[in-house]
């Protein structure tokens, strides 16, 4: 299982436009093939940052969807409201304890 983590930071007068884009395609990502989980946080203390949160079976269905149509559509609206770079890793999840 690959997680995805993706750190976004976003002019402030384009947080609701990113929330209602991420809105729109949330379902269309997460049932995208081999997503298995896709989450979206906001810092607490800087409220123009975000995270998504995605987990993959494999790097290969990463890689499918991040040389898809939608990812290309996603990403080309996303990074218009951006404030700063963005930051991405992808990790293998070692302990979960729910």
């Amino acid at each position: 299982m690959l997680v995805r983590i993706v750190k976004m930071t976003f002019q402030k007068d384009k947080i609701n436009n990113f929330e209602a884009l991420f809105d729109e395609v949330k379902h269309k990502i997460r049932n995208s093939p081999g997503c298995r989980l896709l989450e979206l946080y906001q810092d607490q203390n800087n409220p123009q940052v975000f995270f998504t949160y995605s987990y993959w079976v494999a790097e290969e269905d990463l890689e499918n969807y991040r040389h898809s149509p939608l990812f290309n559509e996603v990403w080309t609206k996303t990074k218009a409201m951006f404030a700063g770079k963005p930051e991405a890793w992808s990790v293998d999840k070692k302990v979960s304890l729910k």
